[in-house]
């Protein structure tokens, strides 16, 4: 029997608009009610997740940053973290900036960003549906390289990296695997996102990709958890679609890709269930719980 159940946010349980249908949320909350721990591993922030958590009724833990810290819920507390060092994070920024290319720093408090664009953008849209208290907080700087320079109270998760450009992308991907002590997640396709304005449906494409400390990765923080809950490796269920996924859905009990995952996610899953536009993560979790 399966105990506990890991699942990703975007493009795996958060629908194409960015929100869980009330049939996920019902399957979810069934599945708490048979005793089986619901834990959302997503590369938000704190506040982005901890919203969710509480929609979809998950009152224990979470991971968040990509595995760069597991929260507990109940005590309001981070209880495993792997954060980036922040010389670390000036150097990425600082290359980033030589090269004119758009970057986000996720801090366990906030986003900082330049502008609302590329996936930045998508959290500002989710927002304006939300509640002030609920937010993704979104902290536009014009000069985080001084902000972060500055800042002593904050730990950061990672960096995100956006560009419409395949090369110039590519370039910058290059340039930062040569900066030690840290990870660059593999993605080499576009993510989509369709964000709703009135009556039409908006499509934005960009190349993306995650940096965080070394050995940082949803599976890693998933692992710590599982040792503090005394839960077995093969009891375990992973949900995702991207590559900040692949590990998890490897090493799981039962690894579940989402239709239309990175195709390196899709060939290593147990499973492929329907995609988020179509509640897979309901029709995964009516099967196997």
């Amino acid at each position: 029997m399966y105990k506990l159940v890991a699942i990703d946010l975007d493009g795996t349980m958060l629908n194409q608009y960015g929100i869980v249908t009330q049939k996920t949320k019902k399957v979810i909350q069934k599945t708490i009610q048979k005793g089986i721990e619901v834990v959302i591993a997503s590369g938000r922030p704190i506040d982005s997740i901890a919203t969710i958590a509480k929609e979809i009724g998950s009152k224990k833990y979470f991971i968040a940053g990509n595995g760069a810290l597991v929260y507990d819920i109940q005590k309001d507390e981070i209880i495993y973290d792997k954060f980036l060092p922040k010389e670390k994070v000036l150097e990425i920024i600082k290359l980033c900036e030589q090269n004119s290319i758009s970057y986000n720093v996720y801090t366990d408090q906030t986003i900082l960003a330049k502008a609302l664009k590329y996936n930045v953008l998508y959290y500002q849209k989710e927002n304006l549906k939300k509640e002030e208290n609920k937010q993704t907080k979104i902290s536009i700087i014009e000069n985080i390289y001084e902000y972060v320079k500055n800042k002593k109270e904050e730990k950061f998760l990672k960096v995100t990296i956006c560009d419409e450009n395949k090369a110039v992308f590519q370039s910058i991907i290059r340039k930062l695997r040569k900066i030690k002590g840290i990870d660059v997640l593999d993605v080499s396709h576009m993510s989509r996102k369709t964000i709703k304005q009135g009556t039409e449906e908006i499509t934005i494409e960009y190349y993306y990709t995650e940096i965080m400390l070394q050995d940082v990765d949803k599976w890693n923080a998933l692992a710590y958890l599982l040792e503090h809950l005394e839960i077995k490796q093969e009891e375990v269920i992973t949900i995702g679609d991207n590559m900040n996924d692949k590990k998890m859905i490897q090493q799981a009990g039962m690894g579940i890709a989402m239709e239309g995952s990175t195709p390196d996610v899709t060939k290593i899953a147990n499973y492929i269930t329907a995609s988020n536009k179509e509640e897979g993560v309901a029709k995964a979790l009516e099967k196997f719980c």
